[in-house]
């Protein structure tokens, strides 16, 4: 079963939808049958790589709140994120463009198509980003990063300004506009099946089996009325007939 997951590291309900998706994948019976592939999803392109002010007086300037008003927002979502065991830490965050980080990810699937690398090193960008007040468009933090989660240094370097890795980003997010997501984090499961938003992990839960389900259908015996026995009738098999 594969599953595509739309995401910006610099959005809360982001780091918190992905946390409880991995829960209920890592105790989904069939995890080792599933291959999740995350993409590039950017809230706010313009950003410049690095924002003098604090992540309150950002989103006050962007959605024209006061910043009274952002930070009770932010409580908000730090709670949610407590529930999970994350500390979202927006006092001391770093505002910062994601785009570097983005291209980093791109080239940890390259160099790890399992997708294993690239989710270890998505975490690590969430923890730095909301945790430790690291700023995610810094080359030296995106390499020391990228390095702990398994990729090599100078690959990791070359990446932050690769064309190739930056057109791939522009491709991800060109596929979430064909696809009308507007809002991440999102979730597409077998190509068909969209969820959005970080649901609560019952859901998670429920759409793992319900897919796989659906995607591996078992074969039930026939009953027939009256004819008792004919479902489960003389056969051969691996230990004699």
């Amino acid at each position: 079963m594969k599953i595509d997951i739309w995401s910006d590291i610099a959005c809360p309900w982001c780091y918190i939808g992905l946390t409880r998706f991995e829960r209920a994948l890592t105790e989904f019976p069939h995890h080792d049958g599933v291959q999740v592939t995350v993409h590039s999803f950017q809230l706010d392109p313009s950003l410049p790589d690095s924002y003098e002010g604090t992540e309150a007086e950002y989103l006050a300037s962007r959605k024209g709140i006061s910043v009274t008003q952002a930070e009770s927002m932010f409580g908000q979502v730090a709670q949610a994120a407590a529930t999970e065991g994350l500390s979202l830490r927006f006092d001391t965050l770093a505002v910062a463009n994601s785009r570097r980080a983005h291209r980093l990810l791109h080239a940890a699937l390259k160099a790890d198509p399992s997708g294993a690398t690239q989710r270890r090193l998505k975490d690590a960008l969430f923890r730095a980003h909301f945790t430790s007040g690291e700023s995610i468009s810094d080359p030296e933090v995106l390499v020391r990063l990228a390095t702990t989660a398994g990729m090599n240094a100078e690959d990791a370097a070359a990446a932050l300004e690769d064309p190739a890795r930056d057109a791939e980003v522009a491709a991800d997010i060109a596929r979430a506009v064909e696809l009308g997501i507007s809002g991440v984090p999102f979730f597409v499961l077998d190509g068909r099946y969209g969820i959005s938003g970080a649901q609560p992990r019952e859901v998670f839960d429920r759409a793992l089996t319900t897919v796989w389900d659906e995607l591996h259908p078992r074969i039930e015996p026939l009953k027939v009325p009256g004819l008792e026995g004919f479902s489960t009738g003389p056969a051969c098999g691996p230990d004699g007939c």
